[in-house]
């Protein structure tokens, strides 16, 4: 082993051998520090490089490993990606290629589950009849929630784009309310006849809209109707053992499944 050396990737300090670092000796870090290219030092004498630092780990473990690693649920293949295309290590590329081969394999071929929930509540407001003059009034209100799990992370944000919540006057994507990339928990109300606007956003109630067709969705029907056009166009069909079509809105549950 030689001595230790400390990178500056970004901002972000690693530490790690020369022997390491020029492992693949045709490579960028190769040229770096073999001496053929210039380096630049940080104000700490750290060698420099203008690159991103986060990414640079999974570079830098494939030098000492010779294995590509990526967590699960890991997000950002395009940077990756432009970070080995810059670092030129050669088995990288074919490892990175190989594992994209695989993802797109494992995207293809997915599944799609949602189950459903539905209560009804009351809800109390006051209502300005004039100038000074308010009254208390209630009506039931619908709640629903929908927990939606899926294999294809790509399918999620798909349903990011056409599914919108209503709230405090604007649209706001679905999207943010990831749990994580396989994982989306939604939880809506239905329109309340004589609700004043204002009290959406007082007692923190969120509508659900489909856009670009600016539907609302106050129903369980409505909503099932919406993702089913939405997968079915994306290559999804029903799993018709579970449950069977007809007891969709009995068993408030969906299984889809996609074979590509």
């Amino acid at each position: 082993m030689s001595e230790p050396i400390t990178l500056n990737v970004g901002g972000k300090l690693y530490t790690t051998s020369l022997s390491t670092l020029t492992s693949f000796p045709d490579s960028m870090l190769g040229a770096m520090f073999s001496g053929k290219m210039p380096t630049k030092k940080d104000s700490q004498g750290n060698c420099f490089i203008d690159r991103d630092g986060k990414i640079f780990r999974y570079i830098l473990n494939f030098l000492r490993t010779s294995h590509l690693d990526l967590p699960e649920d890991f997000q950002e293949m395009g940077l990756l990606r432009r970070e080995v295309d810059f670092y030129q290590i050669q088995p990288l590329i074919e490892a990175l290629q190989e594992k994209e081969v695989e993802l797109s394999k494992a995207e293809k071929n997915a599944m799609l589950n949602i189950s459903l929930d539905q209560k009804t509540q009351t809800v109390h407001f006051t209502v300005r009849e004039a100038p000074q003059i308010y009254s208390l009034s209630s009506s039931n209100m619908e709640v629903f929630s929908a927990h939606i799990f899926s294999t294809s992370c790509l399918f999620l944000k798909l349903l990011g784009s056409k599914l919108y919540y209503c709230f405090n006057g604007n649209l706001s994507s679905i999207s943010s309310y990831l749990q994580d990339p396989n994982h989306l928990t939604l939880d809506w109300v239905a329109s309340v006849e004589g609700l004043p606007e204002e009290e959406y956003t007082r007692q923190n109630l969120k509508r659900l809209w489909v856009v670009p067709d600016n539907k609302q969705i106050n129903s369980f029907q409505v909503f099932v109707e919406e993702v089913l056009k939405i997968a079915m166009g994306d290559g999804f069909c029903i799993d018709s053992s579970h449950p069977h079509t007809s007891d969709f809105m009995k068993n408030k549950i969906i299984r889809l499944i996609r074979y590509k």
